[in-house]
């Protein structure tokens, strides 16, 4: 009995220990989760502010050189941007990305090259017939994020006015309520007819309309480039914010199951303790009751009038 208890109570202790470990994980994950939720947020000023400054831009100069020729219909590069996770503990996070990245793009063009940010989602894109062209290492943190788009930027740039028609789509997961996400994709590229009526259309704020000072042109590029590093940096820090929060609910579950173990464990323990003690007792008693009997049945009577003073 008392080895059983004995290996009950560490049993008890591991899951305790257990316990302290994910719930630290799951602060630490919903720490994260504020964090790349709030970098998101904070772009969006910003993101208004590029977007207002292209719309005087194409006031001015209308459709500017940075639209491609309209008599092509087939883009001559067609890029796709995967991002996925290289930490543990986000159960199906990388393999939901995979599977809907190639759902979309299936029958794709052969011009298609599929570029993965994060080792294991890089594997994954490989065993389902969509071969990446290329990897970009995954960032862990809000500071490695513009580093990151800078290589991508720098991998997929055309040059402003040139006749290539280039297609940049993004395939990432995107925090929904509560600790979960979705699937999405966005089509970054081509900055097309209706992107840039969509931009000219904004109103601005003030009654006085800004000027343009200096190169047209070079103003035009800075606010584009701006316009795809916003729009990235955005779809990196919600696939970081997803990847928390899938271990987050991860965590969740296992914090639930802790307890709900430990409640067993300790329920057995008691019950296996209290079974211990009457025992025990019993023993007490039986032998209270046989040497007692053995006092009457030998004539001790100094032996039985101090065990009836017991009772």
């Amino acid at each position: 009995m008392s080895n059983s208890l004995e290996e009950l109570r560490d049993k008890i202790n591991g899951a305790g220990d257990l316990r302290s470990v994910v719930r630290t994980m799951k602060s630490v994950a919903a720490a994260n989760i504020g964090q790349y939720e709030k970098s998101v947020r904070s772009l969006a000023d910003y993101n208004r502010t590029v977007e207002l400054g292209l719309s005087v831009c194409f006031r001015k100069n209308g459709a500017a050189p940075i639209l491609p020729a309209r008599d092509k219909k087939v883009a001559s590069r067609v890029d796709a941007i995967v991002f996925g996770s290289d930490q543990g503990l986000v159960g199906q996070f990388n393999d939901v990305i995979v599977d809907f990245a190639k759902k979309t793009i299936s029958g794709s063009p052969s011009n298609l090259k599929v570029w993965a940010v994060g080792e294991r989602v890089h594997a994954r894109l490989a065993n389902t017939g969509l071969p990446p062209a290329g990897i970009f290492s995954l960032p862990h943190s809000i500071k490695g994020i513009t580093p990151l788009i800078g290589k991508i930027l720098q991998k997929g740039e055309t040059p402003l006015g040139s006749d290539e028609i280039t297609e940049l789509h993004l395939f990432y997961n995107r925090p929904t309520s509560g600790a979960s996400y979705e699937p999405v994709h966005q089509q970054l590229l081509p900055l097309d007819e209706k992107w840039r009526k969509k931009m000219t259309g904004l109103k601005w704020a003030g009654g006085n309309l800004p000027e343009m000072i200096g190169d047209d042109l070079t103003t035009l590029r800075a606010l584009i480039r701006e316009y795809l590093f916003v729009s990235l940096f955005r779809a990196c820090a919600e696939s970081l914010a997803s990847e928390n929060a899938s271990r987050l609910a991860a965590m969740q579950r296992a914090d639930k199951n802790i307890d709900e173990l430990l409640k067993t464990l300790n329920e057995t323990y008691h019950r296996l303790r209290q079974s211990g003690i009457d025992e025990e007792l019993f023993d007490v008693i039986s032998g209270f009751e046989a040497l007692k009997h053995l006092a009457c049945k030998s004539g001790n009577r100094t032996l039985f009038t101090h065990l009836q003073d017991l009772e």
